[in-house]
């Protein structure tokens, strides 16, 4: 019964490694936006928000 020998120092480092690409791609998909798209993003919002404002019915304040 031998068991696998694992250097803790370098299970630590592939560790560290690992857990910094995770965050990189996770910015990437965040942060990693051109200008432009950005841009058009905002303006299909804005044109979305401002079709759902154009639809919305006026209901008249009665006293009751």
């Amino acid at each position: 019964m031998s068991a696998e020998i694992v250097n803790l120092r370098q299970f630590r480092k592939k560790q560290a490694r690992s857990d910094k690409e995770k965050q990189a791609e996770q910015n990437r998909i965040a942060f990693g936006r051109t200008k432009a798209e950005k841009k058009l993003t905002a303006t299909l919002n804005e044109k979305a928000a401002k079709a759902h404002e154009a639809g919305r019915i006026e209901t008249g304040k009665t006293e009751d």
